[in-house]
């Protein structure tokens, strides 16, 4: 009795341990990024470079643990795969396109607004994804899934209304927060698509949408002029500048790990309910960390959007629970189209 306590005890301890270490990655890399992007001490105008080069590092990274698992395979195992075939790049390439959209509108958001309102800003995923999967896939969902999905945004709504009447909106900001969440949709939908394809393997699938977007951000960086502002920069030859891009660009490679690994010691749905209840700890932090005011509807916009998600993935996972009951009690027949 006492030994099977000591191991409940210890698998909770180890719980808690990931979940703590997705918050502190998490919340540290919206901050890094926010002082990478928009900060008076790095004072770089060229978000789609700071981007290009986080992409480039977790490339990096991932053929340095790709070797690493050649070297040492009892210790490191890391799938291989090349990403210069053709056939390759015709199976992962449309979802990369995606992958680098995503991540530069989440960027592109995070220089323009303050991390207090980057939640906001970037809450309208779970609509976008109940439209895509009605549009793309055929999927309908539930009457009460879309009322949270209406919470949601009236939420949306009003935390943007609310941060207007601060004098803080940024319609830029805005925009690509909407931008951002609808990528996001859509990148989720076609990586189900697409995991198949690389047997499943995630970081495979990480290491080439990293590999194809550093060469899709290169014209675009060409075309934004940010060239010219790099070329420029008084701080190019400066440790400190080198050292804080690469500490983001860890930290973007670190969300993605930690990510995989608080669902896989927990669930999906904890996953969600623990990043929600993040968001809302990262912006009560914020509010403090930058000494920002907030209006009472503010932080109600807040929570509006935080309940509405939290309902939005209690009811899905109770319809997944109800489907899964139907489906294990459907007759068995003999010529196998059920079995259990």
């Amino acid at each position: 009795m006492i030994l099977s306590e000591n191991g409940l005890l210890s698998k909770y301890i180890h719980i808690g341990f990931v979940v703590a270490l997705y918050w502190i990655v998490s919340i540290l890399t919206v901050f890094v990024n926010k002082a990478l992007l928009s900060s008076e001490t790095i004072n770089l105008d060229a978000p789609l470079f700071v981007t290009w080069f986080q992409c480039v590092v977790s490339a990096v990274v991932c053929i340095i643990l790709s070797l690493l698992s050649q070297w040492y395979p009892q210790y490191i195992h890391f799938p291989r795969g090349h990403p210069f075939s053709l056939d390759t790049a015709k199976k992962i390439l449309p979802l990369s396109m995606l992958f680098a959209g995503m991540i530069a509108s989440n960027n592109l958001c995070l220089k323009h607004v303050g991390v207090a309102f980057y939640y906001i800003g970037r809450s309208l995923t779970t609509v976008f994804n109940v439209i895509f999967t009605y549009t793309v896939l055929g999927q309908k969902t539930s009457i009460k899934c879309i009322a949270c999905c209406g919470v949601i945004i009236l939420g949306f709504w009003l935390g943007v209304d609310q941060e207007h009447v601060l004098g803080s909106l940024s319609i830029f900001g805005t925009i690509f927060g909407i931008l951002g969440s609808l990528t996001l949709s859509l990148y989720s939908i076609k990586t189900k698509e697409v995991l198949p394809l690389v047997n499943q393997e995630v970081w495979l699938l990480s290491y080439y949408n990293n590999v194809y977007s550093i060469v899709l951000f290169i014209p675009l960086m060409l075309i934004n002029g940010e060239y010219h502002v790099v070329r420029d920069y008084d701080k190019l030859n400066e440790p400190f500048f080198w050292l804080a891009m690469t500490v983001g660009g860890l930290c973007g490679f670190a969300i993605g790990y930690v990510a995989s690994l608080q669902i896989k010691v927990t669930s999906p749905l904890t996953h969600n309910i623990s990043g929600t209840a993040k968001a809302c700890a990262q912006t009560i932090l914020a509010s403090y960390w930058f000494y920002e005011s907030k209006s009472f509807l503010w932080w109600l916009s807040n929570f509006i959007v935080l309940g509405g998600s939290a309902a939005y993935a209690r009811l899905k996972q109770l319809e997944m629970q109800k489907a899964h009951i139907e489906y294990k009690h459907l007759p068995t027949f003999s010529g196998g189209v059920h079995n259990k």
